[in-house]
């Protein structure tokens, strides 16, 4: 028998008070099909080296397999719409492209911490300490965010395989609690995407073999963040000037068109230093530089020699000749995937440029 509706109100009500813009309630079995997809898509090949993937397949394809004792999911999302066009720098091939998301401060923080707050307020206003037991989770967790986020209502898995709400957009970072209390579910979100194939036609790389369908082998998110080797030759160019992640499927989304500024939680504002960097600066990044600049940002887990690989190939890209004394040092590097991406941008830039 489901709680009473009432502290499910008052459940809502505090997420809102915290931050979350999007709340919605599912039972712990309400994806049933995610897991079948998760090991399709894993056989396939198509997760490239996110091995974290294979090694707790198990775990990850049901709220259940992780958390035995699980009845029900209380998925959040958070809104990080962004002010400016995230496209806007395709023209200037001599700024770095990072993405929305990750000019901010570190939604890991930001989520967690909301999540945290309003887990103590379930277990021990509502139902008083010992009444329920919860787990919170914030994407590096064996847990299957989206599928969970649309059962709850809150969004679809749109054709880029991202979560889309019909308030917010394409702009949520999620969150879930899983919890031992029997919560009266919310409607599963529906399909809103119709014919639109916006987000598809968008990717540089052509990262969807089939709508709802994303290679990651192919996305420039995963080439530039989680791919730890030398990006493979055939994507550099379409990588463009984008240095740590890519919009472009997100951003031509036309459900954006509803999302609220005003509903976008104020510690994603993007940092002044990250919103257009020059390649020239980045490529002079030491390990104590990267770390100082990027300093509770997301994109220090990915370490100095992968962005400095990464602003190698957007110098490439830029048809920029003076980056190449910023590129030179770099072809004594210590790093192999740096030394790599620098002699490969200089002969991009020399093609271009002969006589310079």
């Amino acid at each position: 028998m489901h709680e009473d509706k009432a502290l499910t109100r008052l459940l809502k009500q505090k997420a809102a008070e915290l931050g979350f813009v999007a709340v919605g309630i599912a039972s712990a079995d309400a994806a049933p099909l995610a897991g079948a997809r998760l090991r399709n898509w894993l056989a396939a090949g198509a997760h490239g080296d996110m091995v974290w993937m294979e090694s707790r397949v198990g775990q990850r394809a049901a709220p259940t397999a992780l958390w035995p004792d699980v009845r029900s999911v209380i998925a959040l999302g958070m809104s990080y719409a962004p002010a400016v066009d995230p496209l806007a720098l395709a023209d200037q091939p001599s700024r770095a492209r990072i993405s929305v998301y990750a000019q901010g401060g570190d939604y890991h923080d930001v989520v967690k911490r909301a999540l945290k707050a309003l887990a103590r307020w379930l277990v021990d206003q509502a139902w008083g300490p010992g009444a329920a037991d919860v787990k919170v989770f914030v994407d590096t967790a064996p847990v299957m965010e989206k599928p969970l986020a649309e059962a709850a209502g809150i969004g679809w898995q749109g054709k880029h395989s991202n979560l889309v709400s019909r308030q917010d957009g394409s702009w949520l970072f999620l969150g879930m609690i899983y919890t031992t209390l029997d919560l009266a579910p919310d409607s599963p979100g529906g399909d809103a995407c119709g014919s639109c194939d916006a987000c598809q036609r968008a990717c540089p790389t052509d990262a969807f073999p089939a709508p709802y369908t994303l290679d990651a082998r192919r996305c420039i998110s995963y080439l530039t963040i989680e791919h730890a080797g030398p990006i493979p030759t055939e994507f550099r160019r379409a990588i463009g000037n984008r240095i740590y992640g890519c919009d472009d499927c997100l951003a031509v989304c036309p459900w954006n068109k509803f999302a609220d500024l005003a509903r976008a939680n104020r510690a994603f504002l993007p940092r002044a230093e990250l919103v257009a960097p020059a390649l020239a600066d980045l490529l002079a990044l030491d390990d104590s530089g990267f770390r100082q600049m990027f300093s509770g940002s997301p994109i220090k887990r990915i370490g100095r020699n992968r962005m400095v690989r990464n602003c190698a190939i957007a110098a490439g890209n830029s048809r920029d000749p003076t980056l190449i004394r910023a590129l030179t040092p770099l072809l004594e590097d210590e790093s192999d995937i740096v030394r790599d991406a620098a002699d490969w941008a200089i002969a991009e830039l020399i093609s271009h440029h002969p006589g310079d």
